[in-house]
Parts: C-alpha cells; structure tokens; sequence
C-alpha cells in the first residue's frame, strides 16, 4: 500500500509537467463544481476525519459536488508515510491508498473548483502554498473546517483562512449567536441553537473582523469566559466567517471537531452554504463585520 502511494505521488509529479488545462465538461453538468477535500494530518489526526469523508461523499454528489479526498499531501517519504499509514488508519478508519495521495500545486488545481481543508500541520510546501494562494486570487475557491486554522503557522496561509488556532478552552455544549442570518452559510442555525463541540479561539493575528465578515460566533452567556487559558481580551469567539480573496472566495468554520457534528443536520447545511458560496452559487455578503 505504501509503494502504491509513494508510486502515485510520483506520478502526480510527472503528470504536473503535461496536464495543461483541465478537461472542458460535458454538456449538463456546467454547473457541477469539483471539491478537493484535503485531510493531511501531520500533527494531530482527528477521528472525525473518517465521518467527515463519508458525510462529503454522501451529501455533496446531491448538492451539485464530485468530491476527491487526499489523505497524504506531502513529500513521500517511505518511512514517515508507513508511520503516518498507521496511525491514520487507527484514529480514522481510512486507508491511505494510492487514489488518496496527491500534491496540491497549480497543475492539480486545475481539476478543481474549491479546495476545503480539514488539516493540521504542515500538508503543503512554500511553493505549493504559493500556487494555493494565486488559484484562489486568480478565482478558485477555499475553505477550511475545524483544525483547517491548525495548519501551516509562520507563514502567509493564515491571511487565507482568516485565523490561526490559540486553544480550545470549552469542549461542551454552546449557544450560537447567528451574526447574518442573511448568509447561505447561516443556514441550519439561528440564533439560541445549541450544539456541543471543542469551541476554538484565535491569535489576535491575522484574524480580525476588520477584515473578515464573521455569520457565526459564540454567546458568550452560554461559556465562562474567565477561565484561566482564555486570552482574547476582547472576548470576540467567532466560528464561522467569509472573505473575499482576490477574485476567489475563502469560507471557514471552526465546527467539526466532533463525529456527531458531521451527521448533524444543521452543520451539513452550514457547510453545504459557505461551500456555495465560495464557489458563487449562493448569496452572501462579505463585507467586514468591523469591530465588535
């Protein structure tokens, strides 16, 4: 298995010198869009990961998505894709296999509309990230949920999915205050709704409502905000947000963490929407929020 996706990796890399354009669609499926979901876990790996996929593959062919999954993104290496194999294998139930292995880069980006990180650590090189950012300048679309903040620190992908991971200081049941009910990816939620999951906060930067239109935050009368590894000052708990990237879109939610989120109603139609709206196939403004 692990020569099979060393194997297809390399290939991805020979076939990065003669794609050329992506393939032209066939005539009816003009306005289905091609996700790329990326689950490349070099720090933590969430069992969640496995009912994410499952959940994707279910709902998004209903919802106008063809949804390719890579489980493995990096440099192959032998000994630390066997390690990795294993451990992924053990935490999500998914195997890496040759069809799950693949570089993220300008010449891959072509067979795709929106890119949708569920990640942790490092998945993408410095000019893989480059060819990231100028995709989705140039159009394309991205997304991140969950640890999708949890990924790449020190570099300029923070400014592309809008915050970086501080700590997760409540893993419990939370109110949700709906900032724009207006928003596609508002729907499935309004404001009082409950839903228990490991709540995040950011670093002060990049994040900032300043630039960012945020849908979704927490009710802070529904949290302590006086324990101890709280560290926002201003109390500002945002969970899902939007903003316009160059001529593409980025969307992020920080829900995810747990597997009964993922069949949860209410989140599937959350992410189906900030996944719509990223590709503008749904209305919603983007317009930063300002400050709190």
């Amino acid at each position: 298995m692990i020569v099979r996706c060393l194997s297809a990796i390399a290939l991805t890399a020979i076939a990065s010198l003669s794609l050329g354009a992506a393939p032209v669609p066939v005539a009816g499926e003009a306005k289905t869009k091609r996700l790329l979901l990326v689950t490349d876990s070099g720090g933590f790996i969430h069992d969640s990961v496995g009912v994410a996929e499952e959940v994707l593959k279910d709902i998004g062919p209903k919802n106008g998505f063809t949804v390719t999954c890579y489980h493995f993104t990096r440099e192959p290496n032998e000994q630390v894709l066997s390690k990795y194999s294993e451990e992924f294998r053990k935490r999500t139930g998914l195997s890496v296999e040759k069809e799950n292995c693949g570089r993220v880069n300008k010449e891959t980006l072509k067979s795709f509309d929106i890119v949708l990180f569920f990640t942790t650590g490092n998945p993408l090189t410095k000019e893989e990230l480059s060819d990231l950012q100028d995709w989705v300048k140039a159009g394309g679309a991205f997304a991140g949920t969950h640890c999708a903040t949890d990924t790449l620190y020190n570099t300029t992908y923070g400014e592309l999915v809008g915050g970086y991971f501080v700590n997760h200081p409540w893993h419990q049941k939370i109110k949700i205050n709906v900032e724009d009910p207006k928003h596609a990816a508002a729907a499935g939620f309004k404001t009082g709704d409950e839903i228990t999951d490991e709540i995040y906060q950011f670093r002060d930067v990049p994040y900032s409502r300043d630039k960012l239109h945020i849908i979704m935050s927490v009710d802070n009368d529904s949290i302590d905000t006086n324990k101890k590894d709280v560290v926002r000052k201003d109390k500002d708990f945002a969970i899902s947000w939007c903003q316009e990237y160059g001529k593409g879109r980025s969307f992020y939610t920080s829900l995810g963490h747990r597997r009964e989120v993922w069949k949860d109603e209410r989140f599937q139609k959350h992410l189906l929407g900030g996944l719509k709206w990223g590709v503008k196939q749904a209305d919603g403004s983007s317009e930063p929020s300002g400050k709190k």
